[in-house]
């Protein structure tokens, strides 16, 4: 019994050294939302639209200088549209904010939790991650890139996904030149 309680005595201090010494090394960096741009581009038979959007909040996450984690959220009510001017531009950005596009009255925020980061050479991760837009969660893979305290990363989002249908042809048939296509880009570029 004596032996036992010394072994067992003996295996706590251990364990008891070994995680006083064991530093947890990940680091959460905040994004300023104040020096980081998402440019959006969207895009219909005719043509293309662009603009940007706002990040609400974010931080990546760190273990020494390697990207472990991230999360962001979104401010939908801070879409504007950047290649048209005056009463076109007014029309699309109160079109966008409807409920025909984002619904940002009763959807005001997305976000972005990293699931899964993987290195895929110096300074690039391939990221799987939950995006949430209109409160409707779905797997998206995609790629990111770190210099220092800036990264770049580029999105390919499938607007039917989130039962954004306005002019999907996804979902009505006959659009002919009115159809707009469901994928979208986002291109961020952070500071953190």
């Amino acid at each position: 019994m004596k032996s036992k309680m010394k072994n067992v005595t003996i295996l706590m201090l251990v364990a008891m050294v070994t995680f006083s010494f064991t530093a947890i090394r990940e680091v959460k960096k905040e994004i300023k939302t104040d020096k980081s741009t998402v440019v959006w581009k969207g895009y219909k038979v005719t043509g293309s639209h662009e603009g940007t959007i706002s990040i609400k909040s974010g931080d990546l996450l760190f273990d020494e200088d390697k990207l472990t984690g991230g999360n962001f959220v979104i401010d939908m009510a801070s879409i504007t549209v950047t290649d048209l001017e005056g009463d076109y531009k007014g029309k699309l950005e109160g079109h966008l904010k409807s409920d025909d596009f984002f619904g940002v009255a009763n959807h005001p925020t997305a976000s972005l939790v990293f699931t899964n980061v993987e290195s895929s050479g110096k300074n690039s991760y391939n990221v799987t991650g939950d995006l949430s837009i209109k409160g409707i969660t779905h797997p998206i893979d995609f790629s990111i890139s770190i210099y220092g305290s800036k990264a770049t990363a580029s999105l390919k989002i499938d607007r039917s996904k989130y039962d954004v249908k306005y002019g999907s042809t996804s979902f009505f048939d006959g659009l002919k030149d009115k159809a707009i296509y469901d994928e979208f880009d986002l291109v961020s570029d952070l500071e953190f």
